[in-house]
């Protein structure tokens, strides 16, 4: 068994950082920027992240664990309370845990509810106000106090995750503030998730991107075979589940347009990622009630909560 701490010297660092937040705060396009390839799913349309994404940036003799939480809010649905639980717990079990709010929306309802439960987190806690090529500077400074005034924090960062801005800082911080002791990944692996799972999120992406409206975001998707072939290409199926037969009518489109755009984007981007030719095939069913059943929430990583 190959001693990683010695490979990388006696003087490493690493630990995980829980990066929480209102949905749609930019959690997840961060955890991408710092690990530099996406290891995890962005769309428009809120709770896209469903359970813990760990997402494994290197700087210098630091492996830094980023934790994407599914986005905090209240919760009313079955599923939406297994999402905000797993967000909490992955907060309360992080060496560090960075706080990410979307500085044109501010301190919302939602928002100041986190900073509230965040206060019983007892770890070495950081404000990121995001988007900030946004807003204006005046704005920015204000929110930084009104910030302030509800919570005590050892950094704010004011960044940009989508263009880069500011980032340099916080990779600075986390560098230095992570715990000592041997990495805990090898240096080529960019996250925890196999690759099943996150060939299934990036066609649950741009199942979102193409049906944002149309579409509720309890739909989901499983890989269900991988197989590598001869030629170095990689054979894949999946099937998108929906609860309604309505519903899988519109993932089809007139046709199969819908299926077949949904298809080509999750195929192009999954060969840029494996770097190697792509076949994939999707396949709609209906699954009726699929938040209800314990065994998907097992599948996503999250605890089944007791009651709806």
């Amino acid at each position: 068994m190959i001693d990683i701490a010695q490979d990388v010297g006696a003087d490493t660092r690493c630990g995980f950082v829980a990066l929480i937040g209102a949905p749609n705060a930019g959690k997840s396009t961060l955890t991408n920027a710092l690990v530099g390839t996406k290891v995890s799913i962005v769309s428009h349309k809120v709770q896209t992240t469903r359970s813990l994404v760990r997402g494994i940036a290197i700087e210098g003799k630091t492996q830094i664990i980023l934790v994407d939480t599914p986005g905090i809010f209240a919760p009313k649905r079955r599923l939406e309370k297994a999402m905000v639980r797993s967000a909490w717990s992955g907060a309360g079990d992080a060496d560090a845990v960075v706080l990410l709010i979307d500085a044109r929306v501010g301190l919302s309802d939602d928002v100041t509810a986190i900073i509230k439960g965040l206060a019983d987190v007892r770890r070495p806690r950081a404000i990121l106000l995001n988007k900030i090529d946004l807003v204006k500077r005046e704005n920015l400074l204000e929110l930084a106090y009104n910030i302030g005034q509800l919570i005590s924090f050892d950094r704010l960062f004011m960044v940009s995750a989508l263009t880069g801005d500011g980032l340099a800082e916080l990779r600075e911080w986390l560098t230095g503030m992570l715990p000592h002791g041997p990495w805990l990944y090898p240096e080529d692996q960019i996250s925890d998730a196999p690759m099943r799972s996150l060939a299934a999120e990036i066609t649950r992406e741009k199942l979102f991107h193409r049906l944002h409206e149309e579409l509720p975001y309890r739909s989901t998707v499983e890989t269900d075979s991988w197989q590598e072939r001869k030629d170095g290409s990689v054979r894949i199926e999946q099937t998108i589940f929906v609860e309604r037969e309505s519903q899988r009518k519109i993932v089809l489109g007139k046709g199969g347009d819908t299926i077949k755009a949904i298809s080509t984007a999750s195929r192009k981007e999954l060969a840029e990622i494996l770097e190697v030719p792509v076949h994939l095939f999707l396949f709609v069913k209906v699954r009726e009630n699929w938040a209800d059943d314990p065994e998907r929430y097992r599948e996503m990583g999250l605890e089944f909560p007791s009651s709806d």
